[in-house]
């Protein structure tokens, strides 16, 4: 996936202020951000939606929620509410293919979303 530009911003080729970091995951500010706080979670297997998360991966899966749990707790934003977002395919709103959550909190965030 050389093209992917989640996957170069994971190896460090183009620049992000990260979050996190570990052996699975990466977590990056967004550049464009639609709320205080807005962090992209995202697998560093490249897995290009959620669509193609396979049984080996549930546990990957898991790990991203209790990771953007602990962000959201440091980010101060846990106790006021936050919003986890994952977009399916373009008809969603996905323009980059490598699965990745938003993590949005800091604001008020209004429902209906989109």
């Amino acid at each position: 996936m050389g093209e992917c530009i989640f996957c170069k911003i994971m190896k460090g080729e183009i620049p992000s202020k990260v979050a996190y970091e570990d052996e699975r995951i990466f977590a990056f500010n967004d550049i464009n951000p639609q709320a205080p706080v807005h962090i992209l979670i995202i697998p560093k297997k490249h897995i290009s939606t959620i669509l193609d998360i396979e049984e080996e991966d549930c546990e990957l899966i898991g790990h991203i929620h209790r990771v953007a749990a602990s962000l959201a707790r440091e980010a101060g934003i846990a106790d006021e509410g936050f919003r986890l977002v994952s977009n399916c395919n373009a008809g969603a709103g996905q323009s980059v293919f490598h699965l990745h959550f938003h993590l949005l909190g800091g604001r008020r965030l209004e429902w209906p979303p989109g």
